[in-house]
């Protein structure tokens, strides 16, 4: 009898945060500055809307697949406040989580063989999730600051081609995308006949005046643009697993089996509780963000020494990450083992990211910190980078 995985679960990456957490579990007192998380829980409007969920009598059978209706006209009148979308034939989907709307997108618009396009350093779980769905995943190199090129992406389209994911604010990077820069992006997908895949799960994590832009509400996008967004994030939501995801009609039913298949629906307490969240409006968000842009301000004062030494950090305006690129041979992964094992402070690899063959890079989280974490955390990274890269260098 066959008892090992599939050969193409094989070839999927090993669960980066599994890997990082067991090193954590060896060396107790480890300040992580690995899993991207805010620092801060769900806003209070959560608990008088879950109060309304025990109201419920029905509350505890299965509910739509896309989503309660109450919970679906609060999404779709903050997509169209925030997001300009105008949704007049897309359908609104919620998940467990902006993972699953991807995931879910991903079997729904390819077959096996097909190719779907990300930029590197491209988020893992993308990554993944292409790889389990029996597609190829082609990875196109961005610009020193982490940029598409939109010539690079149009190299990379072959006939087996079906989408370009990009994520704005990014992880790992943190770099917004200029909105010239997704509206050429989202122009290529109408030309080529492919899915725009656009990841808004950091919208409301900007600095230094940067805004993000929205591809789905470019007139007439909306039977190829896919929008993923998140509540894990913005509204301290992480556990609670509740995304959303606008797709075109077209895929409706796909998606509808795929939803059936995997979730049947969304938990129902946490559909009442998002409901919360929403009420609560990004102005919940810019109250907390404040702490969040004092820690980024902190690691780039900290590790602004090591720059002149052949540190690059990315030039990060969004999201709540560092993505450093460091001038050495070793390889990232080992960096990151001696870093927990010696130094106490966890950061992930670049390995993680697609470009461990390109250098050594980590990805430094700064959003679950408070300022006296954010301090020790990074005179711990600066210690230990000090004496595993630039003592050598």
């Amino acid at each position: 009898m066959k008892k090992n995985p599939s050969q193409r679960m094989q070839g999927v990456q090993d669960a980066i945060m599994n890997v990082v957490g067991d090193w954590m579990k060896a060396s107790p007192g480890t300040l992580s500055l690995g899993q991207g998380l805010a620092y801060y829980g769900p806003p209070q409007e959560v608990e008088v809307a879950l109060k309304a969920f025990f109201q419920d009598s029905t509350g505890h059978t299965y509910k739509p697949g896309h989503g309660i209706p109450d919970l679906l006209a609060a999404i779709r009148q903050k997509l169209a406040l925030e997001n300009r979308l105008s949704l007049q034939e897309q359908t609104v989907v919620v998940t467990a989580g902006s993972n699953m709307a991807f995931s879910h997108v991903i079997f729904a618009i390819t077959d096996p063989g097909d190719e779907v396009i990300i930029l590197k350093p491209y988020y893992f779980n993308h990554e993944m999730a292409i790889t389990i769905a029996g597609a190829k995943p082609v990875c196109v190199d961005t610009d020193a600051h982490y940029v598409p090129i939109l010539s690079n992406i149009e190299a990379a389209i072959t006939p087996q081609t079906r989408a370009v994911v990009t994520i704005s604010p990014n992880n790992p990077t943190g770099m917004v995308y200029p909105e010239a820069c997704l509206r050429e992006i989202n122009q290529l997908c109408r030309e080529r006949g492919l899915y725009h895949i656009h990841d808004e799960a950091y919208e409301h994590f900007v600095y230094e005046g940067a805004r993000v832009f929205s591809p789905g509400s470019i007139q007439d996008s909306q039977d190829y643009t896919i929008s993923l967004y998140s509540l894990s994030k913005s509204y301290g939501f992480a556990g609670w697993r509740i995304g959303y995801m606008v797709i075109p009609q077209a895929l409706t039913v796909a998606v509808e089996k795929i939803q059936d298949t995997q979730l049947i629906c969304p938990t129902v307490a946490a559909q009442y509780a998002a409901i919360g969240a929403l009420k609560a409006g990004p102005q919940f968000v810019c109250a907390k963000r404040e702490q969040i842009e004092t820690n980024r301000k902190i690691f780039l004062k900290t590790l602004n020494p090591l720059e002149e030494k052949g540190l690059r950090i990315s030039p990060s305006q969004g999201a709540f990450y560092l993505f450093l690129a460091l001038p050495t041979h070793l390889p990232a992964l080992q960096i990151c083992e001696e870093l927990i094992r010696t130094y106490q402070v966890a950061v992930i690899p670049g390995e993680t990211f697609g470009v461990g063959e390109e250098g050594c890079y980590l990805r430094v989280a700064y959003g679950a910190l408070s300022e006296e974490q954010a301090i020790e955390g990074s005179q711990r990274l600066l210690r230990g980078l000090e004496a595993l890269v630039f003592s050598a260098s």
